[in-house]
């Protein structure tokens, strides 16, 4: 099954060096290795492959490569440099692709010479919106229950599924999460992954946490920013024209894989309502060049809507979601009423969309179908 994305990419290869980043197995092998059909003459290596490794150090490709691909890279001592010093010094007709996750992701966190140099691709499970932009079709249900990652999404057998899901886990839990530091109480860790699996859609208290599995706050706050360097959760804040503060508010935890959420179907549409916004926030950052921002909102008196989408720190649209409830919220009819900002309750159940109170009510799978990818 193709990916959107693919043309985006090939019109940026002609402009500057192209990172695609994303969760493990979420298909940027796959896709790199599509779109070097494109080519005349392509050329895979990864840095994982003792062999591929020494032509890497080396250098050691022909001059007539049109497209080099340069896969877990990030894994190689200095590799920022060495992307580098490879793009500056490359054969003109020469096109350079970066695939990886988890460090490749963070490395724009820490100032370097590859600013300015580099078109960046988030490649993210596949959404509803995707789907209908391929032609392929849009089965919520099945997104819901097994998620977006093509291996869970493309089978049949939901056992299967739940199969890949473990391993997947396992694998990353135990494996890639050495690369960030050296986690003795693997233990630990995984209590801290199946409170949030628990707590979807919710405020997270560290504090809460660190109680209930018997760690520090602290140490529970480094746990979920190694899942999310690992693209296992991600994090909506509270909206506030206050960075700071919104940083230091309680956030709100989803996973990139729905299908990893304990709960009922509502906290399963929910966390899909927010990976398929957190896609379309990074592709209008990426692909129109807009500040674009995924939160949720919250008074003192913690009245709530799910989610905000801000732009250039001013709130432009509040998304509450239901399963099968129509009527409006309290929240979100107040939060119309006092700032003006427009809003739409999603239903995945819904029967007729229509508006109240210049608020939207509209059907889950209509309003996610119609997303910017």
């Amino acid at each position: 099954m193709k990916r959107f994305q693919k043309e985006q990419i090939l019109k940026d290869l002609d402009k500057k060096l192209v990172f695609i980043t994303g969760p493990r197995q979420v298909g940027k092998t796959w896709l790199a290795l599509d779109i070097a059909k494109s080519f005349s003459n392509s050329l895979y290596l990864n840095y994982d492959n003792f062999k591929d490794r020494e032509i890497i150090k080396n250098q050691s490709w022909l001059d007539d490569v049109t497209l080099l691909i340069l896969d877990e890279i990030h894994k190689m001592d200095g590799w920022k440099n060495y992307i580098k010093g490879v793009f500056d010094t490359k054969h003109e007709t020469m096109k350079v692709l970066v695939t990886g996750s988890a460090r490749l992701e963070a490395f724009q966190s820490s100032g370097d010479s590859l600013a300015g140099r580099f078109f960046k691709h988030r490649l993210l499970p596949f959404s509803p919106a995707e789907l209908s932009l391929i032609n392929e079709p849009v089965n919520i249900e099945k997104l819901i229950t097994q998620g977006g990652f093509p291996e869970p999404f493309l089978t049949d057998d939901p056992v299967e599924s739940d199969r890949w899901r473990m391993q997947y886990l396992n694998g990353l839990i135990r494996t890639d999460v050495l690369d960030f530091e050296r986690i003795h109480d693997f233990k630990a860790m995984e209590l801290v992954l199946e409170l949030l699996r628990l707590r979807v859609g919710s405020p997270v208290s560290y504090r809460s946490i660190a109680g209930d599995v018997g760690i520090s706050p602290n140490t529970v706050k480094k746990y979920i920013q190694i899942f999310e360097s690992l693209f296992i959760v991600f994090r909506v804040s509270p909206f506030s024209k206050n960075i700071a503060r919104s940083i230091l508010k309680e956030p709100k935890i989803y996973f990139y894989d729905t299908g990893m959420v304990e709960g009922d179907k509502g906290l399963r549409f929910e966390n899909l309502v927010a990976v398929s916004l957190l896609k379309h926030v990074y592709a209008v950052n990426d692909y129109l060049g807009k500040p674009c921002t995924l939160n949720y909102l919250r008074t003192k008196d913690k009245a709530e809507v799910d989610f905000c989408i801000a732009k250039r720190l001013t709130p432009e649209l509040m998304i509450e979601v239901k399963l099968s409830h129509e009527n409006l919220g309290k929240s979100i009819i107040n939060f119309n009423r006092r700032y003006s900002i427009p809003g739409i309750q999603l239903v995945l159940n819904l029967k007729h969309e229509r508006k109240e109170r210049n608020i939207e009510i509209r059907k889950g799978i209509n309003y996610l179908k119609s997303l910017i990818v």
